[in-house]
């Protein structure tokens, strides 16, 4: 047991400290001149830290190659996430983000209003697709947005990044942790949905009253100067293709269809009628984070193997207790920590050998997707959302890490104790 442990405490810790950006990536003047390029200081980042422990495992015997292709990687994880980041990139072809981006922020009177706008928008967005693209393609808008109508940038990024993390809890598809526990779980999509669809929009009414609150000395219900955004280039005929694919995806999903395959079906569709090179789009799927999931089956399933999964949960059972809501509370508090810790994605794939274990395994699937992902709300590092919508914005997007935690524990909090409410009054009216 010794060799599994060492090779797992030694990737987490390549996965917990790594840059989140990770390397950049190599070009041709790296690979005629070999001192350009290199990375100063610790430059391994968390796919790497997956993979290094994916190899460790097989290297070491402790997962046979065999076991990692057949039993350890979940391909139909990895397909739906293919599939959504195939989607997504057919939508940002059709420029089908930035155009709602553009009517929303073209037509709201107010700062007050606009902020409104950016929560429920891009919290909206991200329960149908990955947050983290809705984040990509709405940041450089809002950011403009704010410069046109002369208007401080950080409330209304916060809003972007506390949006897209609370409005991906509601689906399977939100977000990659949530897509981890849809498939792992069982639970369908329907399911899914009528548990979590609530306690999301409750967040997002909470993260909008936090942030008017917290910024209640810049924001007015004063008249915005008329924006000059520039109207985005606009494609009616492939978006309208994106969203008829995108509602019999949907359907697809509420009928009890796989994710997998009817994300993948959806997919093949927009491949086959785009009329786009199908190269260049799926080139721009992010293969570095099936890599990372890949290398994560792998890493956890030896974990398993070797009994450590379990040898860590017998230290933390006594702390649990005996009735399905305390379990849901104390393992929520150690699903919030660790997150921020290891990242949402490697707990909650360590925390799927522990399900069965539990008293009522269905709760805790869906109180680890909420938790998992509305603690991504809480530090900046918390979120890849968070990161992505901060480097996007360049200067505007500059905030210190404890002036950041500031508001989120704020709105992690709130969302968190009022989310756990909802969840267990769904639960005790049978809803669950």
């Amino acid at each position: 047991m010794l060799i599994p442990l060492l090779i797992f405490v030694l990737s987490l810790g390549i996965i917990a400290f790594a840059k989140p950006g990770g390397a950049a990536p190599v070009d041709v003047a790296n690979e005629l001149d070999p001192h350009l390029g290199r990375e100063r200081g610790f430059y391994l980042d968390r796919p790497a830290g997956a993979l290094l422990g994916a190899v460790a495992m097989v290297l070491c015997g402790v997962v046979s190659t065999h076991e990692a292709l057949s039993r350890a990687i979940n391909f139909e994880t990895l397909i739906l996430l293919f599939s959504m980041m195939l989607v997504c990139a057919y939508m940002v072809e059709a420029r089908l983000f930035r155009f709602v981006s553009y009517l929303t922020l073209t037509h709201v009177r107010s700062p007050r209003r606009l902020l409104l706008a950016v929560v429920f928008v891009s919290g909206l967005l991200s329960a149908v697709l990955v947050n983290d693209t809705v984040c990509l393609m709405t940041t450089p808008l809002v950011v403009q947005c704010c410069r046109d109508a002369k208007l401080k940038p950080l409330p209304f990024l916060l809003a972007v990044c506390f949006g897209a993390n609370a409005g991906s809890v509601a689906t399977p598809t939100g977000n990659p942790q949530n897509m981890i526990i849809g498939t792992l779980s069982g639970i369908s999509y329907t399911r899914f949905v009528l548990a979590l669809g609530l306690p999301a929009v409750a967040s997002l009414g909470i993260v909008a009253l936090c942030l008017l609150w917290l910024f209640r000395d810049e924001l007015s219900e004063k008249e915005l100067p008329a924006l000059s955004l520039p109207r985005p280039a606009f494609d009616p005929a492939l978006a309208t293709l994106c969203l008829a694919t995108l509602a019999a995806i949907v359907l697809g999903f509420c009928l009890g269809f796989s994710l997998a395959w009817t994300s993948l079906a959806g997919a093949a569709v927009l491949v086959a009628l785009g009329r786009r090179s199908p190269r260049r789009l799926i080139g721009q799927v992010d293969y570095v984070l099936l890599v990372f999931f890949a290398g994560l089956f792998v890493l956890v399933y030896g974990v398993g193997k070797a009994g450590l999964a379990e040898a860590l949960f017998a230290r933390l059972r006594p702390f649990l207790g005996e009735s399905a809501l305390g379990q849901a509370v104390v393992f929520g508090g150690f699903t919030m920590a660790l997150s921020q810790v290891v990242s949402n994605v490697p707990f909650v794939l360590l925390a799927s050998q522990w399900m069965p274990l539990f008293k009522d395994p269905p709760l805790m699937w869906l109180s680890t997707a909420l938790l998992s992902t509305l603690a991504g709300n809480l530090t900046i590092v918390g979120s890849v959302a968070n990161i992505i919508v901060l480097d996007t914005a360049g200067p505007d997007g500059k905030i210190g890490f404890f002036r950041f935690l500031r508001y989120g524990a704020l709105v992690t909090f709130l969302t968190t104790v009022v989310s756990l409410a909802l969840l267990y009054i769904e639960r005790r009216l049978g809803l669950l």
